[in-house]
């Protein structure tokens, strides 16, 4: 008898997993119908129904538990829209500026919070050259010297590119925006910033 029985379990769980005793006379019945409700019901947890899978990595498993998928175009979407409405695409070269000074400059830097580092215009001396180029302006962040990647640095090292600066005019780079805004989660990627500050970073500005 357990043998027919589980012939038929096997048969029936192609045909919605209902299975009949063989004695007409019983009044039992087994039903499977829904056999995986439960296990669906398990893993829909509030939690879970919230996931969201890379589109890349979604099987049909995941479409069967309603679990949302996500593309890499919504992911920068949600992205963009947690850094609020300040935000400022730091790999978008139209939010940098250039300027090409001698020595002195007339540039007050400050360092960044410890959490951030590198080092920002704090302000400019009046009647300095910075200041009479008109470009700058106090909160831009240092990002390179020439060629020489700068971000991140100390106020010493950062500055001590500057110092060290054989040329007639030292070319300044810096990102028009917070700190934050660059070096918090929305900042440029390593790859960007390294080929960003080989070339030279962008063309000088005109004032």
């Amino acid at each position: 008898m357990k043998t027919s029985t589980t012939l038929l379990l096997t048969a029936s769980t192609v045909s919605g997993f209902a299975v009949l005793p063989q004695n007409p006379h019983s009044s039992s019945t087994t039903a499977l119908n829904g056999l995986f409700d439960g296990v669906k019901e398990a893993f829909s947890a509030p939690a879970l129904e919230r996931s969201q899978i890379d589109a890349e990595r979604e099987t049909p498993i995941d479409r069967w538990m309603g679990w949302s998928v996500v593309s890499d175009q919504d992911a920068a979407k949600e992205a963009n829209a947690k850094a609020g409405s300040d935000f400022v695409d730091s790999m978008d070269e139209a939010n940098y500026v250039a300027v090409e000074l001698e020595k002195p400059m007339g540039i007050i830097f400050e360092e960044n919070d410890s959490e951030y580092g590198g080092i920002f215009v704090q302000a400019l001396k009046e009647g300095g050259v910075a200041e009479q180029n008109g470009i700058l302006k106090a909160g831009d962040q240092l990002v390179a010297v020439g060629t020489s990647n700068v971000s991140g640095l100390d106020f010493d090292d950062a500055l001590g590119v500057i110092i060290d600066s054989t040329a007639e005019k030292t070319k300044l780079t810096l990102f028009r925006g917070t700190a934050k805004q660059f070096y918090g989660p929305t900042g440029p990627s390593k790859e960007w910033l390294t080929n960003f500050c080989e070339k030279g970073g962008v063309t000088l500005t005109s004032a």
